[in-house]
């Protein structure tokens, strides 16, 4: 059986249906389900995407039997329509536009009109009686055709436009007149064919035939593929191509044409939301040319069309649960759906709509926590500007996408991004967006334009991309030569600081303070959600009390990570930290020598000799273990009966140490050493690789003294919370830990503490002890390590570097080239390694549990907060995943996603 590239929709039956996005892209096949559920739809075909594929294979050429295939649907979309192609009398003129499985609005190529010739013109002109419509449509079809399918640039047809609308004194297309389109048409035609080095083709099917491969060939266009870069769009086989017949929003005042959302995208409220446009065409719309009015306008200009709309818009909502973007034209007030898509929406719209479908019943809970992205909630989490702060505003437009955004003013993309990858925040202003301005859109901070409505190209990317964006401000008078921008007397040049507030519309001098976002609302009631939903627990990364509250607040269970080593740094305490540095080795081997000693007089003798060592370095553990106890007490009280694990002390000494000559001069002042003392130390510290050298337990192995007085603080600080009323669960973990006897010695070491301060204070509180999995080799030895561990902790950070042979300090410099050719799909140090280290990370956690039946695993490093990770994580079965304070929403929502997928 011959392959179907093929498939009609019209005359209320359609070939194909909502579930075939694969083959017919998402337009088409929502274009066949309108036709299937009896909207009134032009009738037309869709050629399969997996024609993209073959094209690309095929090095541009078709498999035989498409051409016969699209004559015979050319032929039936013919018949269905009462019209043929070239025809005078009854011309049939069709669009072409292109849609893949995922919508990407704007970004690939689109042909209207087609259809039309020299001999065709003046049937239509026969037929309705209208030659302006006539000569309007012909001259955006040369246009189009000339630019999309032949390469003769847009602007040199605009340029012609514009210098016919100077001659006849107008400021709109829609003002000149028949006459005047006329003689448009003949000077795009001689634009065409001076560029183009032929005349303007006259023959439908060999307008078709082009169009259809400009279609097709925009799939790896520029704009195209960056999109897809940048919202992760992968494994599709192409864009399908869509032939429908033309509906004509330009025939006069009894005609129009318009773009409708089912809610609010911006803020998701249950509204009717659009604009629209009499006496045009689509592209008038969203190309910013004319000023769109609103929707609602439209009960009052065609109150049939409307009323009828909004059923329709009501209906296509149900039917797909989910918000509706749709295209409508009317031709002489009848109303025709062009297409319907899922609507792109902001994070605030995608929680709200996501919320509120759910108390409708519309669609289920677990449905509700696929809506939002985690990519979308991160948004939300970004700051606002502070409503104290004094706003200079100079200019006001519409606010096409919320948010706060601050930047330098930069005038086209390229610059955006040029300066974004010099680290410099920019806010991209521009006349009006085009597709081309796709790359610097998304490195701008936000977006300002002087033209377009709430539906125009720059409000829908920027609410795709979550930009702020301001658009229509009407006051700009903008000069890309110049790279500047005039608003009465003031002019903004290129690099003046500028904010911009998406939510209001209004554009402000300087930068203005931000504040941080709070949860509340149909955030927290969208995060309540998912937490019913998700079976794998969220914790924390916090290493201050502050940190802890703000990480309780974004709905933290606990936390997984808190890294004792950065308290050793605050005020004071890196002083008697260093301290016990300079007296460390002298120290060690005293311990060293009394391992040895046989008789209490030898004992006394060694600690005799190194009394001063053993005076600084354990002098200096008393004055850090108050430090510490406070610090923990804190945290415990922040966490109020949550876990907490506590990572012992991780770094290698050398980094409390300074490394330029006058910081080791002040050192050696405030310790009363020498200067030479000191820089033999750090030079002594020095490891030619430190994340692989002496650090971890392996500290404790040398200098038990430090972890057992770090246990002694969190086990005070346990018992002074627990008898202040406060409820304690501390957990215990030892890093770096590669072999079970490593931890071993040194869980004894600190239970003997332990142990102690119970026996002194007579009280007692619950604790665990587990560890760090971080060594490969501990992963492929965690049955024998559960042996002593309670649970078990991914540090995924350095187990990555450690199993792929990668330093993260250095990596940087080149996985950007190994992703984007694609030998790993993403950074192994954003987005776990599942196939490698994940290997061992599923491994050790059988391993651990073939031992310890209820062994509690988690992961603390940067991929807890990654959803991709997170999902890992679900399937391998994990207790819970620890994250910034920032990412803990996000983790939660990742999990409940985990949860509904599996």
């Amino acid at each position: 059986m011959a392959k179907k590239w093929v498939y009609f929709f019209g005359g209320g039956k359609a070939e194909g249906n909502a579930k075939m996005k694969e083959i017919l892209g998402g337009k088409g096949a929502n274009l066949a389900e309108m036709t299937n559920l009896g909207i009134p739809v032009p009738a037309g075909f869709t050629i399969s995407a997996q024609l993209c594929d073959q094209y690309y294979k095929n090095r541009g050429k078709w498999p035989a039997g498409l051409d016969a295939e699209i004559d015979k649907n050319v032929a039936k979309l013919e018949k269905t329509m009462g019209a043929r192609f070239g025809d005078p009398k009854k011309p049939l003129l069709v669009s072409v536009r292109s849609g893949a499985a995922v919508s990407m609005p704007g970004m690939m190529n689109t042909v209207l009109n087609l259809g039309l010739n020299d001999t065709v013109i003046e049937g239509i002109i026969k037929k309705t009686g209208n030659p302006r419509f006539a000569y309007d449509i012909y001259r955006r079809f040369i246009d189009m055709f000339g630019d999309v399918v032949m390469g003769c640039d847009h602007d040199y047809f605009e340029q012609v436009l514009h210098a016919a609308k100077l001659k006849a004194s107008v400021e709109l297309d829609n003002q000149l007149t028949a006459e005047q389109l006329k003689e448009v048409v003949d000077k795009y035609k001689a634009v065409y064919k001076k560029h183009v080095g032929e005349l303007f083709p006259q023959d439908a099917k060999g307008q078709l035939t082009h169009a259809i491969n400009a279609v097709i060939s925009s799939w790896m266009i520029d704009r195209a593929v960056t999109y897809r870069r940048l919202n992760n769009i992968t494994g599709l086989l192409g864009t399908a191509v869509n032939i429908q017949a033309m509906v004509f929003g330009n025939m006069g005042e009894d005609c129009g044409t318009g773009v409708c959302f089912t809610r609010n995208p911006s803020n998701g409220k249950k509204e009717f939301y659009g604009e629209f446009l009499m006496n045009a065409q689509g592209e008038d719309v969203v190309a910013g040319i004319r000023t769109p009015i609103e929707l609602k306008k439209l009960a009052r200009v065609m109150p049939r069309a409307y009323t009828q709309l909004t059923r329709l818009m009501t209906r296509l909502e149900k039917h797909y649960k989910d918000m509706q973007d749709m295209e409508f034209t009317i031709q002489e007030k009848v109303l025709y759906i062009l297409q319907t898509r899922t609507g792109k929406r902001t994070a605030e719209s995608a929680v709200k709509i996501a919320v509120d479908m759910v108390n409708e019943r519309l669609i289920p809970r677990k449905e509700a926590v696929n809506r939002v992205t985690p990519e979308q909630l991160e948004r939300l989490l970004h700051p606002h500007f502070d409503p104290k702060a004094r706003r200079d505003v100079f200019a006001k437009g519409l606010p096409a996408s919320p948010g706060a955004a601050v930047g330098q003013a930069v005038f086209d993309a390229g610059t955006a991004e040029a300066w974004r990858d010099k680290g410099k925040k920019v806010i991209l202003i521009r006349i009006e967006t085009s597709p081309e301005d796709i790359g610097g859109m998304d490195a701008a901070e936000g977006i300002l334009t002087a033209r377009g409505g709430m539906t125009s190209h720059a409000a829908v990317v920027a609410r795709g991309m979550g930009k702020p964006c301001a658009a229509g401000v009407g006051t700009l008078n903008i000069s890309y030569k110049a790279k500047k921008m005039a608003v009465g007397k003031l002019t903004i040049k290129q690099g003046d600081w500028i904010s911009l507030d998406g939510t209001s519309g209004e554009v402000m001098k300087g930068r203005l303070a931000t504040v941080e976002p709070t949860l509340s609302g149909d955030f927290g009631r969208f995060m309540k959600i998912c937490d019913q939903i998700r079976r794998l627990g969220v914790r924390t990364n916090a290493d201050t009390p502050e940190d802890a509250k703000r990480a309780r607040d974004f709905g933290a269970e606990g936390i997984g990570l808190c890294r004792t080593e950065h308290m050793f740094f605050e005020g004071e305490r890196i002083w008697p930290v260093r301290q016990m540095i300079l007296a460390a080795d002298d120290y060690a081997e005293m311990l060293t020598e009394l391992e040895t000693a046989e008789t209490p007089k030898q004992k006394s003798r060694i600690e005799k000799k190194h009394a001063t060592a053993k005076k600084q370095f354990e002098g200096a553990l008393k004055k850090l273990l108050p430090y510490q106890r406070s610090d923990f007490e804190g945290i415990f009280k922040a966490m109020a009966g949550l876990p907490v694990t506590i990572r012992f002390l991780d770094p290698p000494l050398h980094e409390f140490l300074p490394q330029d000559a006058a910081s080791q001069a002040e050192m050696a002042r405030r310790l009363k050493v020498k200067p030479e003392v000191v820089k033999a130390k750090v030079e002594q510290l020095h490891e030619l690789n430190p994340m692989l050298g002496h650090r971890g337990c392996r500290l404790a192995i040398t200098y038990p003294a430090i972890y057992r007085m770090q246990a002694r603080a969190i086990i005070e600080a346990a018992l002074n919370m627990k008898a202040k009323g406060v409820k304690v669960r501390p957990e215990i973990m030892i890093p770096l830990v590669g072999a079970v006897a490593e931890l071993k010695d040194v869980k004894n070491e600190i239970i003997d503490d332990i142990n102690a301060v119970f026996k002194a204070r007579k009280a007692r509180v619950d604790y665990m002890i587990g560890t760090m999995i971080e060594v490969p080799r501990a992963a492929l030895t965690a049955d024998d390590i559960a042996k002593e561990a309670q649970f078990f902790s991914f540090g995924t950070n350095d187990l990555t570097q450690m199993t792929m042979g990668f330093s993260r300090d250095d990596a940087g410099k080149f996985l950007g080239e190994y992703v984007n050719k694609g030998i790993y799909d993403k950074d192994p140090f954003q987005s776990l390694d599942q196939t490698g280290v994940g290997k061992l990370v599923e491994m050790g956690t059988k391993l651990g549990r073939k031992t310890r039946k209820q062994l509690k695993v988690g992961i603390c490093g940067e991929h807890g907060g990654d959803p991709a990770s997170i999902d890992f994580c679900h399937r391998v079965g994990m207790n819970y995943v620890s994250c910034s304070p920032f990412r803990v929403p996000i983790a939660r929502l990742a999990a409940a996603q985990a949860a509904v997928k599996y």
